[in-house]
């Protein structure tokens, strides 16, 4: 998933293999001697997922590079391993702040970090409803089919459906720039609204292909309010009251925070 600015405050688990591992036999402090990337040698690599790469560093944990990428005026990063075989896509996290960290910190135009919106002004007529469409608690989805996290986090939101009778859960299709199929995909959706074809969509199944003009707008409206919102990564939640979250909850935990609000 193409996190776009990634400045929201969330936290990420990064999991850990033999391929990130280091052999450090033969290796000084500085992994660049060894190491290289070029943004030629990126841009060739990265070609299938669209966007232009501006730059390339080492990232802040080793073993990897950071490339900062821009599409349609929206800058992101992901990560790429020294084997030049791997991608990864998310937030590093300083242990000590907490916060994210990033190599690219002086070049990204960063936006505002916005901790809630008026809820009034999301577009809700450029989104799917699970759960009860008349459900006195509600939950804003900002969501990619295309996107692993919020595969994962689907699940637990269709427990959440068929758990809680009195919740209204509003998925709005928010396609990343890092995944260029994720787009149509969202179109799709929004054309038919079923329930079924988005179900469809994040099993990684066949959907329909868009064809209307209207669903092209409303998906780079969708893109537009996010990102006038501070919106960069998905999954992000909006709670009722309009707090934004970045990052999927199980179902018991959406439950009982809604429960509160």
């Amino acid at each position: 998933m193409f996190k776009i600015l990634f400045f929201a405050a969330a936290l990420v688990t990064l999991c850990t293999s033999p391929l990130f591992a280091m052999d450090n036999v033969g290796h000084g402090s500085d992994c660049t001697s060894c190491h290289t990337f070029s943004i030629t040698e990126a841009a060739e690599l990265l070609k299938g997922a669209g966007g232009t790469v501006k730059s390339v560093k080492p990232a802040p944990i080793k073993g990897m590079f950071e490339v900062l990428m821009e599409k349609d005026g929206r800058q992101g990063v992901v990560y790429i391993d020294y084997a030049k075989k791997r991608l990864m896509q998310g937030l590093i996290i300083d242990l000590t702040t907490l916060q994210p960290v990033s190599a690219h910190v002086p070049e990204q135009s960063q936006q505002k970090q916005v901790t809630s919106l008026d809820t009034k002004t999301v577009p809700l007529e450029n989104a799917i409803v699970m759960g009860n469409p008349t459900g006195a608690k509600k939950l804003y989805v900002f969501t990619d089919p295309d996107c692993p996290y919020c595969r994962k986090f689907h699940a637990e939101l269709k427990t959440l459906a068929k758990t809680t009778s009195d919740v209204a859960i509003y998925i709005v299709p928010f396609p990343l720039a890092m995944h260029p199929g994720a787009y149509d995909k969202a179109r799709a959706i929004l054309e038919v609204k079923s329930l079924d074809v988005l179900d469809k969509a994040f099993a990684g199944k066949e959907v329909p292909k868009p064809t209307k003009d209207a669903s092209k707008a409303q998906v780079d409206a969708n893109i537009k309010f996010g990102n006038a919102n501070g919106i960069s990564g998905t999954p992000t939640l909006v709670l009722p009251d309009g707090k934004i979250l970045v990052g999927g909850r199980d179902a018991e935990t959406l439950k009982k925070m809604l429960e509160e609000k």
